[in-house]
């Protein structure tokens, strides 16, 4: 048994917090360069090359890449050989948010009461916390900043069974023509099909954690995968709404098993911000 204390979690979050929302990850990086050699439209153009002019200056000044610093999103792989000591686990992960909002000087974007008063609670907690127990000693910290405007287009659809693939793929090109230039495009669309609502849900955004242009190990899958990018891409999007090709990264999908009577499908949208960091305790 493994032993690991709160503290020591406080301090990777409020760390975890402030990269996620200064530094772009590579392969994000990457992505927006190898986007801007096949984007069509001199809009698009010129807007994936300030896209990573500021990814440059957010890196380089230590400043968020985006004004919305996003609701804090924890995803925690915890070995069942481990043992948090000094307090409680959840608590831990809210002080870390709190203090690297604070330290940050990271935007406050959480309110309390959502359908009344919407208060702000002013340090950008609670976090939205996902656990998973997994073998091992050690304690997997990942947390994502995401942001609300490319969040407000994402979408559950029930599909009929005998949709298959055609209809999986039309609900994504459906969502992403519905949300125009409102999800700060090119974005990364993560998708979740099968299991149930809330877990399709859950399969969607932790799609969005996979490398950009890493497509899945199921050939069956990656075909979906590839089918929902092209079509996507022949919408005309293109960056921040502006016309182009480029209208998506990627598209990434995580399968379940799921009943005989249903076809969930989720649709949760990345903004070219995808900001998330990952720590291992």
């Amino acid at each position: 048994m493994r032993e690991i204390k709160t503290i020591d979690i406080t301090k990777a979050v409020a760390e975890l917090c402030q990269e996620a929302n200064c530094v772009l990850g590579e392969d994000v990086i990457s992505a927006l360069k190898q986007a801007l050699e096949v984007e069509e439209s001199q809009e698009g153009r010129e807007v994936i090359s300030q896209l990573l002019e500021n990814a440059e200056v957010a890196r380089t000044e230590q400043v968020p890449l985006c004004q919305d610093c996003g609701t804090a999103i924890v995803f925690l792989e915890i070995g069942q050989d481990v043992h948090i000591i000094g307090g409680a686990l959840g608590e831990a992960i809210e002080e870390g948010v709190r203090q690297g909002y604070k330290q940050g000087s990271l935007r406050k974007s959480i309110v309390a009461r959502p359908f009344t008063a919407r208060k702000n609670t002013g340090d950008n907690t609670p976090p939205i916390i996902h656990t998973e127990i997994v073998s091992g000693e050690s304690l997997k910290i990942t947390v994502m900043s995401k942001g609300c405007g490319a969040e407000n287009m994402s979408r559950l659809v029930m599909l009929n069974p005998g949709e298959g693939q055609k209809g999986i793929v039309n609900a994504v090109v459906q969502t992403i023509s519905n949300a125009g230039g409102n999800a700060c495009p090119p974005v990364v669309i993560g998708l979740g099909i099968g299991a149930n609502v809330e877990k399709a849900m859950l399969l969607a955004k932790k799609a969005l954690l996979r490398p950009v242009y890493e497509l899945n190990i199921d050939p069956e899958i990656a075909d979906l995968e590839l089918e929902a990018l092209g079509r996507v891409n022949d919408l005309g999007i293109g960056p921040m709404g502006y016309g182009g090709r480029i209208t998506a990264l990627a598209v990434h999908a995580e399968v379940m098993p799921t009943h005989i009577g249903g076809l969930p499908v989720a649709v949760n949208l990345q903004c070219h911000s995808g900001r998330h960091k990952t720590r291992i305790l």
